[in-house]
């Protein structure tokens, strides 16, 4: 298998920054929460997708939606792309979705002002009136990594800045 990208913790003011702006934490509860923040790892040597888990508990009622700052960020080769799901057990029994269906990190996402902070928007769609309850450090979505391709006669010159729709 190849080696090709490597997962960080944002720093703690960014990742302040970005809780405070969903959750009404304390800073100390803040840093207490960033301090047990645990990188995404695979489960098996089978496994192929790399498990993101929740830095504090997370209740969603039905139809409810929230924004998980998750506190990483990830360093890759260029020619890759780290792709999100979420985890089968909770679409399963919850219809949880990632709001964007599928994340796309791209790699130069890494460099953005931001640090490059992969931050889930999550929904509970149960229709069978389900509260969802994923205890913290349980895991939410999985990231699965991707070799991509570009055409012949791409050009691209412009460099990223932000995430959700900064590229268009």
């Amino acid at each position: 298998m190849k080696k090709i990208a490597k997962f960080e913790k944002v720093s703690l003011k960014q990742y302040i920054e970005d809780i405070k702006k969903n959750f009404s934490f304390s800073e100390e509860q803040i840093t207490n929460i960033y301090n047990n923040i645990e990188l995404p790892t695979r489960a098996t040597t089978g496994s192929a997708g790399y498990d993101f888990k929740v830095p504090f508990e997370i209740t969603l009622k039905p139809n409810e939606t929230k924004k998980i700052p998750t506190g990483i960020r990830v360093k890759m080769d260029q020619s890759w792309v780290l792709l999100l799901f979420p985890r089968s057990s909770l679409g399963f029994k919850y219809r949880m979705q990632l709001d964007n269906t599928i994340g796309v990190i791209d790699s130069d996402y890494y460099n953005s002002e931001n640090e490059g902070h992969i931050i889930l928007k999550i929904t509970n769609d149960s229709k069978e009136n389900k509260t969802m309850i994923v205890e913290t450090n349980k895991g939410l979505c999985q990231g699965i990594f991707f070799e991509f391709g570009v055409t012949e006669d791409d050009e691209v010159k412009k460099t990223r800045n932000g995430g959700f729709g900064s590229t268009n």
